[in-house]
C-alpha cells in the first residue's frame, strides 16, 4: 500500500511538472501566434491522446447520461484554460499560477452554494485567507494591480465550476467519458475558431507547438496514473507543487524574480488550500 501511494504521489508531481513546463511553454508561445492557436493546440493534442487510449471501446465510452452537463463542464475548462493562458501573457507566470491557486476555495464556496454542502466558520476562514492571499499579490498600486491580472482569476472561477459540475456528473458517469467529452467539445470548439487567428508559426513557433502537446499529453497521462493508484483527497495539496515550479520557469526563462509580497501571497494561498484540504480531511 505505501509504494503505491508513493507512485501515486510521484505521478501526481510529475503530471503537475508538466503541466507547470506547458504553461511555461505557452507563455514564449502566445507572442509568436497567439493565445488561441496555442488553445487549440492543447486542446488538440489531448483529443489525440484520448482517442487513442479509448479507441477500442469508443462506442461505450461516448454514451453519457448528461449532455448538457457534459457540455458545459467542457466549455468552463476551455474557458479556464483560455483565461490562463491569456493571463500568462500578459503578466508573470509566479503571479498567475499564485492567482490561479484560488480555485481550491472557490469550490468549497460553490460546493455550499449549488451542491448544498455545509460551509462552516473554518470554511469561511479558508476562503478569507485565500482571497487574502490574492490581494497581496494584486497589491493594490502595483504593477500587477490591472485588467490582465483578472485572467487568472477568472480562470480560478471557471476551473471552479467545471470542478463542481463534475462532481456532480461523477458518480454516475466514466471517468474516461468525462475526459472525452472535455477534449472533443474544446478541439471541435477551437478547430472553427483557429483558422481566423492563425500566424505561420515558423520553425521556433512549430517546435513550441510539439512541445505544448508533448507536456500536455504527458501531464495527462501522470494524472490518470496517479489518481488512478491514489485517492484524490491524498494527492491535493500536491497541486502546490505548481507555485514553485512557476517560480522557476519564471527566473529561468523569462527572468521573471518573483517579489516578496508575491512569495507571501502565494504562501498565504497555499495555507489556505492547505487548510481547506485538512478540514475537509478530518471531517469525514
Amino acid at each position: 500500500m505505501a509504494s503505491t501511494a508513493r507512485r501515486a504521489i510521484l505521478f501526481m508531481v510529475l503530471a503537475i511538472l508538466c503541466f507547470s513546463l506547458m504553461d511555461a511553454t505557452v507563455k514564449g508561445l502566445a507572442p509568436r501566434i497567439g493565445v488561441i492557436p496555442a488553445l487549440w493546440a492543447r486542446y488538440a493534442g489531448q483529443m489525440l491522446l484520448v482517442l487513442l487510449l479509448v479507441l477500442p471501446r469508443l462506442h461505450r465510452v461516448i454514451r453519457t447520461a448528461y449532455p448538457r452537463l457534459q457540455l458545459l463542464r467542457s466549455l468552463m475548462l476551455m474557458c479556464a484554460t483560455g483565461f490562463f493562458f491569456l493571463g500568462i501573457s500578459r503578466i508573470p507566470l509566479t503571479d498567475a499560477t499564485a492567482l490561479m491557486s484560488v480555485n481550491p476555495v472557490f469550490i468549497t464556496l460553490g460546493a455550499a452554494l449549488f451542491l448544498g454542502e455545509r460551509l462552516g466558520p473554518r470554511r469561511l476562514l479558508g476562503i478569507a485567507l485565500a482571497l487574502t492571499g490574492a490581494l497581496i499579490v494584486l497589491r493594490p498600486g502595483s504593477d500587477l494591480f490591472q485588467p490582465a491580472a483578472l485572467f487568472p482569476l477568472g480562470a480560478a472561477a471557471c476551473y471552479s465550476t467545471y470542478a463542481l459540475l463534475t462532481r456532480r456528473v461523477g458518480p454516475d458517469e466514466d471517468v474516461w467519458t468525462s475526459l472525452f467529452y472535455t477534449g472533443l467539445v474544446g478541439t471541435l470548439l477551437l478547430s472553427l475558431i483557429v483558422p481566423g487567428h492563425w500566424q505561420p508559426p515558423g520553425p521556433a513557433g512549430w517546435g513550441m507547438i510539439a512541445l505544448v502537446v508533448l507536456f500536455g499529453t504527458l501531464g495527462q497521462l501522470c494524472l490518470i496514473r496517479a489518481f488512478s493508484q491514489g485517492e484524490a483527497a491524498m494527492l491535493a495539496p500536491y497541486a502546490y507543487c505548481g507555485l514553485g515550479f512557476a517560480a522557476i520557469w519564471s527566473a529561468v526563462f523569462f527572468g521573471e524574480f518573483p517579489d516578496g509580497w508575491t512569495i507571501l501571497g502565494a504562501l498565504v494561498i497555499a495555507g489556505a488550500g492547505l487548510y481547506v484540504w485538512h478540514r475537509e480531511m478530518h471531517s469525514r
